[in-house]
């Protein structure tokens, strides 16, 4: 590595000393100032691809460096050097828009990882915003639509690629979380890296463990081979934890600590191995209120929901509907070898006055369809096929529902479960996790009413 050049901060000389070595052995320049007026001098003086300060200095602190920059600077990454023990700071510094923290005593790995992770980061000139609506067939993850809302979350990613801080993104299902989530890694330093997306709620839950972790070959019964858990597969990437709020809190300790420690034990192993991954995640649940109710554990909470990011929902946006569907039927015609067709204003008026309860997802779904439906031409209001439909199995003409006493109770119990849960699937376009939203359960306890019942 060479070329770079590196502020550093801090009023200790014994640091400034460990941390010029350790640059000038990596090929990079560095020029060390004590204070906060030396930084702000040295920074109109020259052009720095990162910054390292510590969090106390004589003057200031860390942060005022860390605005200073964000204001003038803004294509300059900052890390901060915090005491041992000093979470606070350190996640003040992420929120604040820090690219990642050290901690004292500084280890030299984890510092030369950090340098390298940051001159990495894709150049942003000063100025640079981000683009107001990609094309079709750009190839990364996009966030589509012109809308307020959107445009603050594009905004609010592009930030987020520079730096290494843990997202918490919330919304509702459909609403493009996962979207967003690697739309993060595809503009981060990460980017050349794996992004592993895990659903939380689809985990039996005695398999956890030895699916984050992994494990050793003989650990238990079936483990014929050492395989690698997601922690392992994300090595050097970012791993996506979808619906988080579906852990239970046994393995939310387990991932409060692997988070902590960047360091995992395979199932059946003695030994930890060391992981680097940034994680991101995702629920349609209100975290908050479940930590004040006991079912998430509060320094899982704080370690997760650093930053947060508020993905709208479609109903919200619905002047991004004519641009999401004209993309949506663009990708979906190349796939099907034919002509994308046309949406017409009637078609595109029951698509504004519909409240879309699974968004983008169930946007997709329904232009599926009615392109299938559709003359090939154009898709008319009826192909869209948004009128009501009646969500419970009804009996054949004739034939009353049973009532309670008519049938033995569990048979009774399991008609009447199994029509709640029948109906939430239609209404949500079958989407599994919106229908267990739905019904106010877990996305596990639904599976594992669908299979008790025989719902396909």
């Amino acid at each position: 590595m060479s070329g770079g050049r590196v502020l550093v901060v801090d009023d200790e000389a014994d640091i400034r000393e460990l941390l010029l070595l350790t640059l000038q052995r990596m090929g990079l320049e560095a020029e060390c100032t004590a204070t906060v007026k030396q930084a702000y001098d040295a920074l109109s003086a020259a052009t720095y691809q990162l910054c390292l300060t510590d969090m106390r200095l004589p003057d200031g602190d860390g942060l005022q460096v860390l605005r200073h920059i964000s204001e003038n600077y803004p294509g300059t990454p900052v890390a901060v050097i915090t005491a041992y023990g000093s979470a606070e700071n350190a996640v003040a510094a992420l929120k604040a828009g820090a690219f990642d923290y050290l901690a004292k005593p500084i280890a030299l790995k984890q510092l030369r990882d950090l340098v390298k992770a940051a001159l990495d980061l894709p150049h942003m000139p000063a100025g640079r915003k981000p683009a107001a609506e990609p094309e079709i067939g750009t190839g990364g993850p996009e966030l589509l639509g012109n809308s307020a809302a959107v445009r603050r979350a594009r905004e609010m990613i592009e930030k987020l690629a520079r730096s290494q801080a843990p997202v918490s993104i919330t919304g509702e299902s459909g609403s493009g979380k996962e979207v967003a989530a690697r739309s993060i890694h595809s503009r981060s330093n990460r980017r050349n890296g794996p992004f592993v997306g895990v659903n939380c709620g689809a985990i039996p839950e005695n398999l956890m463990e030895s699916e984050f972790f992994g494990y050793r070959k003989g650990a238990f019964t079936g483990a014929d081979a050492d395989r690698q858990g997601f922690f392992q597969a994300a090595q050097n990437g970012t791993l996506f934890l979808d619906e988080v709020a579906d852990l239970p809190l046994l393995m939310q300790v387990k991932l409060l600590r692997a988070i902590q420690e960047k360091r995992v034990r395979k199932v059946g192993d003695t030994q930890e191995e060391t992981v680097d991954v940034r994680i991101i995640s995702a629920t349609h649940q209100n975290l908050a209120e479940l930590v004040e109710t006991g079912r998430f554990r509060q320094d899982l909470y704080y370690r997760l929901n650093v930053i947060e990011l508020k993905m709208p929902s479609l109903r919200q946006v619905p002047e991004d509907i004519p641009l999401i569907g004209k993309h949506i039927l663009a990708r979906l015609a190349i796939a099907s070898g034919q002509p994308a067709p046309e949406l017409t204003a009637e078609a595109v008026a029951a698509l504004n006055q519909y409240e879309f309860p699974g968004n983008v997802r169930e946007l997709e779904n329904v232009l599926e369809r009615a392109l299938a439906l559709c003359n090939g031409v154009r898709i008319e209001k009826q192909d869209l096929y948004l009128t009501e439909v009646s969500h419970v199995e009804e009996p054949a003409p004739g034939m009353p529902r049973p009532a309670a006493g008519e049938l033995p109770l569990q048979d009774y119990l399991d008609r009447v479960e199994k029509e709640a849960i029948v109906s939430a699937l239609e209404k949500t376009r079958y989407n599994k996790t919106a229908a267990a939203k739905l019904l106010g359960i877990t996305f596990r306890a639904l599976r594992y009413r669908l299979e008790r019942l025989g719902i396909d």
